[in-house]
């Protein structure tokens, strides 16, 4: 088994919650923004790009806050990736909080160079760029 790197992110958007949540959670909503595709049968969801395709199976979800994913390749070790919505308490400004993992320092930075590039498409879906 190898070890990977955990990381974290972190990223303001102007949505509400409920909103927010039906981008990251709904096949119609993530395929608006993380992937060219998505359908899911059940816990299984199917991520397409650009002819690649990548399935993933649902770990937990909590309406209207997360939803964590894990990649079937990855079915026998602890790994998965989770978009959580958090809202400030005082402020209720809205972020989104995405956690990966990556096999190396170089894999963290492409990693989080993507997330960045999805989370501005998403922004731009939801008007907020």
């Amino acid at each position: 088994m190898s070890t990977k790197i955990k990381y974290e992110m972190e990223f303001p958007i102007q949505a509400s919650p409920s909103l927010l949540y039906q981008y990251i959670s709904t096949p119609s909503g993530l395929s608006e923004w993380f992937a060219d595709n998505v359908n899911s049968r059940g816990e299984l969801f199917t991520f397409i790009w650009e002819g690649s395709e990548e399935q993933a199976k649902l770990v937990s979800k909590k309406s209207g806050e997360r939803i964590k994913l894990r990649w079937v390749d990855d079915e026998d070790e602890p790994y998965f990736f989770e978009i959580r919505i958090q809202v400030d308490e005082i402020t209720k400004d809205v972020s989104l909080m995405i956690t990966d993992f990556a096999d190396d320092e170089d894999d963290v930075r492409e990693g989080k160079m993507l997330w960045e590039n999805m989370v501005s498409d998403l922004k731009h879906v939801l008007g907020s760029a």
